[in-house]
């Protein structure tokens, strides 16, 4: 198994040679097994071990037994425990979710701070095997049924091509010690059912089950590799990739009328926003139908209906961002501000500037009408002004419709206000009431960065 798995290493993981590695270590058979092959291969490996405090004694005599073999090897051994129960139930999840957050959070804590730069984990051939039946059963797609990847990002695990059968064999004839962990053999949890009860029969049936397995994962992956270029084609069809002005919030902008036109669209949005976080898939396939403005959130993102187009943006309470609330003051001598936006004010002379001259990027006022401080803030209900080279006043919200602004633009919006007074819709229009006439003796040049509205 070691020159097995020498070959399978350098062959299929060679960028692990000269990098320093931390392997997480309960103790069990699978991770003494994986640091006893990293160890013969000399290595730059550390071992990091959580005690959960779930077993007792038992839990202490793991993390004891994981220390020993550290030292008496000389590798360096990172350990920490965790009161897993009360963490569970105070986030109102499962023991089995709350110590899985709990050790990938410290097993990265510990890349960063000690600059590993790869974490490796024993999961083999039988643990991919128990969770392709696990998503199978809860029902999943193309890629539950993958399931576990043998890269993703700094997490490795190398021993996925090694059934536990090879595992328990080698350690035997290596005489390698591990320590068993009793809640394996409950069948309290699914996997253990599925592990203890499923596979066995359906290895009996059939003898060569994991290599059967393992040819159908192939085809999986090689139908997933079909997919995703499809996927990346049908991408560049129905997504706008250009950012408008004040969009910028926007990730992706989904063409309705082409979308419409797929075979299967709700699969094809499946496809296209997996990774948001998006779990009501039947309000997602029918948000083309509906209202402009109708919104569906997921915890991290959100998709809104505009018009002609699938918005998706970051769900705003992700944001930590100030609050569409704030203000901010700017004083009369004031010369540039970088916060929340990058604005330059600019006294000039009236005799040198073009009254007629005019732009998005900035606007020139009658410094004797404003009443400083003035006050950068977002849209409210109600807000209204009058746009410059227009009789009268018109409603924000007006405006708004007319100039077709989506709901992320509306947010992303500044008002350039003198007390209660609108001076400028920031890069798009100014207010008539200040503007610049052959009687202004003080004129105020205000511009914005080309690139905040670009």
């Amino acid at each position: 198994m070691l020159e097995k798995f020498k070959q399978h290493l350098f062959k299929n993981h060679p960028y692990l040679k000269d990098k320093k590695i931390l392997i997480a270590v309960s103790g069990g058979l699978d991770s003494m097994i994986l640091t006893h092959l990293m160890h013969q291969l000399n290595l730059d490996i550390a071992l990091a071990h959580c005690n959960f405090k779930l077993r007792g004694a038992e839990s202490d005599t793991d993390e004891q037994f994981v220390k020993n073999y550290a030292s008496i090897n000389n590798i360096p051994f990172f350990t920490t425990y965790f009161n897993t129960t009360k963490i569970a139930e105070k986030n109102k999840i499962s023991i089995q979710m709350a110590a899985r957050d709990l050790r990938y959070e410290w097993f990265n804590k510990i890349l960063n701070k000690h600059q590993y730069d790869f974490l490796l984990t024993a999961h083999h051939l039988d643990d991919m095997f128990e969770t392709f039946l696990i998503n199978l059963c809860r029902g999943t797609g193309l890629d539950g049924l993958i399931g576990i990847p043998q890269i993703n990002d700094k997490i490795v695990r190398p021993l996925l091509i090694f059934s536990r059968e090879e595992i328990f064999s080698f350690a035997q004839k290596e005489k390698i010690e591990w320590r068993e962990d009793e809640s394996n053999l409950t069948l309290k949890y699914h996997r253990n059912k599925i592990r203890h009860q499923v596979v066995p029969v359906l290895k009996e049936l059939n003898p060569s089950l994991l290599n059967s397995f393992q040819n159908t994962l192939n085809h999986l992956k090689n139908s997933q590799e079909i997919l995703l270029n499809h996927i990346n084609d049908i991408k560049d069809q129905i997504i706008i990739k250009e950012v408008l002005s004040n969009d910028k919030d926007i990730i992706l902008k989904i063409v309705i009328e082409k979308f419409n036109r797929l075979s299967h669209p709700k699969n094809y949005l499946f496809e296209l926003l997996k990774n948001y976080g998006f779990t009501e898939w039947d309000d997602v396939a029918n948000l083309g139908n509906a209202q402009s403005g109708k919104t569906v959130l997921s915890k991290t993102h959100r998709l809104i209906k505009d018009r002609d187009y699938l918005l998706l943006t970051l769900n705003p309470k992700t944001k930590t961002e100030d609050s569409h609330s704030s203000e901010y003051e700017i004083l009369p001598n004031t010369k540039s501000i970088s916060t929340p936006i990058n604005l330059k004010f600019e006294s000039l002379n009236p005799a040198n500037v073009n009254l007629k001259s005019a732009s998005e990027n900035y606007i020139i006022v009658d410094k004797d009408l404003l009443k400083f401080p003035l006050i950068l803030r977002k849209w409210k209900k109600g807000d209204y002004f009058y746009p410059f080279g227009m009789e009268g006043s018109k409603k924000l919200s007006k405006f708004f419709k007319d100039e077709k602004y989506s709901l992320p633009q509306k947010e992303n919006t500044w008002l350039l206000c003198s007390e209660n007074q609108i001076i400028w819709v920031v890069g798009k229009r100014p207010d008539n009431r200040f503007r610049v006439t052959s009687q202004t003796n003080h004129i105020l040049k205000i511009t914005i960065d080309n690139e905040e509205i670009s």
